[in-house]
């Protein structure tokens, strides 16, 4: 049984890389490249990340915090934005979609991620637990996929629903031209995702001092 100490430890590391996690949506979300009403960047990417750095609990409330510091006005959405107007225009619901992506998809990129770290090494796995990898890529991209779909569902209903577009001209304009873009995010997040969360743990422990 965890003694006490180490798991308010734990907890308190967590809220802080939370809290970091955060900072980097800040950073990462003003820069941007605007082709029309939604810009291309590489948040999405970050948010996938954040799930396997996180875990999908604290990777929503990371977005939670995000949002919410764009909402009081600081300047942390696409092209420096902040503030109700742009949260509630018509591509604030592609924002407040991010929320029901992760919590969609992430679940199941825990799961699946403590069902990887709990196998052999790479060069001395089984030919069945090779085949338990692959098939734990295919249900990451899966996932990710629906995830993705969810926040292209909810951000595009919003903005019809603001502008009086069409679905036609509404998925033209903003869902269309990412398809691509937000495939290689996907799998670039389950490629590298495991790596940079391995990276992340073993800093934390260095800095516990348990290595």
């Amino acid at each position: 049984m965890k003694d006490r100490s180490s798991i308010r430890s734990g907890s308190l590391a967590k809220m802080i890389l939370t809290a970091m996690m955060a900072a980097v949506f800040c950073i990462v979300g003003p820069v941007s490249i605007p082709i029309g009403p939604v810009p291309i960047s590489l948040f999405t990417l970050v948010l996938f990340f954040s799930v396997y750095i996180l875990g999908w609990r604290y990777s929503v409330l990371a977005c939670v915090l995000y949002l919410v510091l764009g909402l009081i006005g600081l300047p942390v959405f696409s092209g420096f934005q902040g503030g109700l107007a742009k949260l509630a225009g018509p591509t604030g619901g592609y924002l407040i979609g991010y929320i029901p992506m992760l919590m969609l998809s992430g679940p199941i990129v825990d799961l699946t991620e403590n069902k990887r770290r709990q196998m052999s090494p790479r060069a001395t796995r089984s030919k069945d637990e090779k085949r338990r990898v692959r098939w734990i890529y295919v249900m990451q991209v899966n996932h990710l996929s629906f995830g993705t779909l969810v926040l292209y569902t909810f951000g595009t209903i919003w903005f019809m629903v603001s502008t009086g577009s069409s679905v036609g001209a509404a998925l033209g304009l903003c869902v269309i031209p990412f398809i691509p873009g937000d495939l290689v995010k996907i799998f670039m997040a389950v490629a590298f995702g495991p790596v940079v969360s391995q990276s992340v743990r073993s800093v934390g422990r260095i800095m516990d001092g348990k290595e």
